[in-house]
């Protein structure tokens, strides 16, 4: 599961920038960027840590 949302985080990340879009409402783009990147590898690291105890 965790896998799994950080790769859509950062994917879904990935679009909104490249689209120009903001990543969250009111919120500063690199920054909301910045914090939805880390959250994203975050949530990847920690699935395949999970994965790898299986």
């Amino acid at each position: 599961m965790f896998v799994l949302f950080g790769g859509a985080l950062l994917v879904w990340t990935g679009v909104r920038l490249r689209r120009g879009e903001a990543v969250a409402l009111g919120v500063n783009r690199v920054a909301s960027a910045t914090l939805a990147s880390v959250a994203g590898t975050l949530a990847l690291a920690l699935g395949g840590y999970c994965l790898t105890r299986l």
